[in-house]
């Protein structure tokens, strides 16, 4: 058989299966089913259902979706699930099945929720994606990336579902967290990133898993930050902004592409041709494939109503360039007929289940589709994967207020931990998160506990509260506990943490307890949107009754989007982002509370006074106005800002040559130094602003950062290159165009704080 043989190229086995196969069998190769569905697991055993080997049989099946995902939607449970060795044993299973008897043996493709981990048992859970943005760190993301794909193909998987390319125009949405930040830029270049650390050199290789870039496109400027709502948005903008992050990804080498749930100009992104054939294929080049998110077929007959039927919907999601139906249902009890009746060409379906089996061949699945699951048990949540992990949250926790509080000292003083983030580890891990172990999570708490473990009486705790709950009922305790105590830590924010079963809180002792009436704190993840950025709950009441103790106050957000309280702002002495820093997040806080890491995460999304003032991201025009009636439209904190323990100076910028032509390129340099006492790292920014343009522009726009680290005293001098790249812009006639003219450059530590100098484009 030719398509088993892997000395043939790609095409030519693609082109040969696809040969050799019915209409049912083609249409089978798009359907996806889900994962957890198709087995059950008891006493140990996994047992494939019957509904699901029936499928097989006939060909009707060429994927699964979230095989090994656990959390309260699928209803896999710590006790009911897989471990690494099950996991990977179970995915063995299925593959063997699908295999053996299917007509053509051909392998499934197993695919994975991987955005800040493998989104399985055991799994490395890592720090969501607003944080890995803060830490302008690309190359410690990637490394990141290198071993999420590792413990993903250790157990099976092949593809995931990652990365979130959305820029965020309004942070009341729910999946900020799952976003890099609100600058396309910045966002682009994790994507490159993304795909280069989770695909590696081969797809083919046990350490790399396919990436799926979504979601395509613009679904982090809906309407008032509702998740999916409606998108208004002219072409420049969504060429500019939202477009850019994915074209780098595609350019990067990305193999898949999951178009949005969300509608642009009235065209649903599920059935956009323009956007999956004109754009994405025909401009980009992209040859990979396009899969749904879950459910986004059955929107267009009911939600967008765009569709008659669902006959009708599934027939123009594949017109437009669907590849493959997350959860299969539209597909699996549609296509068929579509085609028959002539409403859907097979050529169509054809173009669409060849690029299916391209991917399979790439990803090695015909000679190599099982796991090894002695690998899987030593690769997966390893303790240098830990590390990483602890690493990693240190780097993009950003340090937003300190008045000389922050370091603490190791040898003086009693610690009161207190607040409703504290010690619940699923309140700061985010969302698409597994079911952990109690003590797999390290808490704030946990933190500081481990850096005074010698003395463990000088540190003291009380939750407080919860995060939605209007009760006071432990204000009481919580003044009592931090009354005692010389310094107060106070962990507060938000929760992206569904039902994992855990019990309420005893707002007294802070143990867990089962009631009738359980209290979720979710107050932020996908589908959860708010009306304000303010604290959920009682929180701010808290802190303000701490306060009134007089004693030194850092607090500690632990959130999945940006807080805005004022009197915090103002009344706090130190004020420390962690966004949700995963499984070592605890370690990682303590480790800057205390000043083992100096603090070098960087906002990459601004922080508003107040949440009418959105939309506040940077990338305003200047024609944005300057104030409301109640005060003005600056940020709290800007785009790129965060502190340092030491203190860094800019000096001696310069563009040379100083004029060059539309195709020339300048050096531009600055010399950074460390004038501190500490060694700490530096996120030195380059914004570009195109003085004058027959276009109207953004103010600023980030165009380059580098991460440096200084010793105290130590100077080095950065460079940017500074090309048609930087300087372009998509002109009247919607191409990519620089014009000649003068544009200012600033370099410094964030939007707002820069040195400025000039470039002169001259006429070509």
């Amino acid at each position: 058989m030719l398509y088993r043989d892997p000395a043939r190229s790609v095409q030519e086995r693609t082109a040969h299966l696809l040969g050799l196969m019915t209409l049912e069998e083609k249409v089978g190769q798009l359907i996806q089913l889900f994962g957890w569905q198709t087995y059950d697991h008891r006493d140990g055993e996994v047992k494939l259902e019957e509904s699901f080997k029936r499928r097989i049989r006939e060909g009707g099946v060429g994927a699964l979706y979230g095989t090994l995902r656990a959390d309260p939607w699928t209803g896999v449970t710590l006790e009911t699930g897989l471990s690494p060795r099950a996991g990977a044993e179970a995915v063995n299973a299925i593959q063997r099945y699908a295999l053996e008897h299917s007509r053509l043996g051909i392998p499934l493709l197993i695919g994975e929720e991987c955005s800040h981990g493998h989104m399985a048992i055991g799994a490395t859970v890592f720090p969501v994606p607003l944080l890995l943005g803060s830490t302008w760190n690309t190359e410690l993301y990637r490394e990141m990336c290198r071993v999420v794909a590792r413990e993903t193909r250790a157990q099976g998987g092949a593809v995931t579902y990652s990365p979130v390319l959305d820029v965020v125009r309004d942070p009341r949405w729910g999946r900020t967290e799952e976003c890099f930040g609100e600058d396309p830029y910045l966002t682009g270049e994790f994507a490159v990133a993304s795909v280069e650390g989770l695909q590696g050199d081969s797809l083919a290789d046990e350490n790399a898993v396919g990436a799926t870039l979504k979601h395509f496109v613009a679904y982090g400027s809906s309407e008032g930050g509702r998740n999916a709502g409606p998108v208004s948005m002219g072409k420049r903008e969504l060429l500019e902004t939202d477009l850019y992050p994915f074209r780098k990804a595609v350019e990067a080498g990305a193999v898949s592409v999951m178009p949005a749930y969300n509608e642009i100009d009235g065209v649903p992104c599920t059935a956009n041709e323009e956007l999956l054939r004109g754009i994405l294929r025909d401009e980009w080049g992209f040859d990979g494939m396009v899969i749904t998110d879950c459910g986004a077929i059955d929107m267009l007959a009911a939600g967008h109503d765009t569709a008659a039927s669902g006959e009708d919907a599934a027939a123009q999601a594949v017109r437009a360039g669907i590849d493959m139906e997350m959860s299969g249902e539209m597909f699996g009890r549609h296509l068929l007929n579509a085609v028959r009746s002539g409403r859907l060409a097979e050529s169509l379906v054809d173009e669409a289940a060849g690029r299916v089996l391209a991917l399979k061949f790439r990803l090695g699945l015909f000679e190599r589709p099982f796991a090894d699951p002695d690998r899987a048990e030593a690769v997966i949540g390893s303790a240098a994967h830990a590390e990483l992990a602890r690493r990693v949250a240190a780097e993009g926790i950003v340090l937003l207020k300190n008045d000389g509080l922050l370091p603490l000292s190791k040898s003086a003083g009693v610690v009161a931990v207190i607040g409703p983030n504290a010690d619940n580890g699923y309140n700061q891990l985010g969302d698409y998160t597994s079911p952990q172990p109690p003590d797999k999570v390290a808490t704030v708490l946990a933190g500081i506990r481990g850096k005074l473990a010698a003395e463990p009486d000088r540190v003291r705790y009380a939750p407080g509260c919860r995060i939605k709950d209007l009760s006071d009922e432990g204000f009481d305790y919580a003044l009592e506990t931090a009354a005692g105590a010389d310094v107060i830590v106070l962990v507060l924010g938000g929760s992206s943490a569904r039902d994992f079963g855990e019990g309420s809180i005893d707002l007294r002792t802070g143990a867990s307890k089962v009631t009738e009436n359980e209290l979720s704190d979710m107050d932020c993840g996908e589908g959860i949107d708010r009306m304000s950025l303010h604290l959920s709950g009682v929180q701010l009441e808290l802190a303000k009754r701490l306060k009134e103790l007089g004693k030194p106050l850092a607090v500690v957000y632990l959130s999945g989007r940006p807080v805005a309280e004022p009197w915090i702002d103002e009344q706090a002495d130190a004020v420390l982002e962690a966004w949700y820093p995963g499984q070592e997040g605890g370690h990682a806080v303590a480790d800057i509370l205390f000043g083992d890491v100096n603090p070098s995460g960087r906002l990459t999304i601004s922080v508003p006074v107040d949440a009418g003032q959105l939309p506040v991201h940077y990338r305003g025009k200047r024609s944005r106005g300057k104030r409301y009636l109640e005060g003005n439209t600056q940020p709290r904190y800007p785009f790129g800002y965060g502190l340092s323990y030491t203190d860094f100076t800019y000096d001696s910028l310069r563009a040379e040559p100083a004029v060059i032509g539309p195709e020339g390129t300048c050096q531009v340099t600055v010399n950074v130094e460390n004038t501190g006492t500490r060694a700490g790292a530096e996120v030195v920014q380059l914004y570009i602003s195109d003085v004058v343009s027959r276009v109207t522009r953004p103010a600023k726009e980030l165009k380059g950062f580098r991460k440096i680290w200084l010793e105290p005293g130590e100077k080095k001098s950065v460079s940017f290159t500074v090309g048609a790249a930087e300087l372009c812009y998509i002109g009247p006639d919607y191409t990519p165009v620089v014009e000649p003219g003068v544009f200012r450059i600033g370099v410094g530590r964030h939007v707002e704080d820069t040195l400025t100098t000039e470039l002169t484009v001259e006429e070509g």
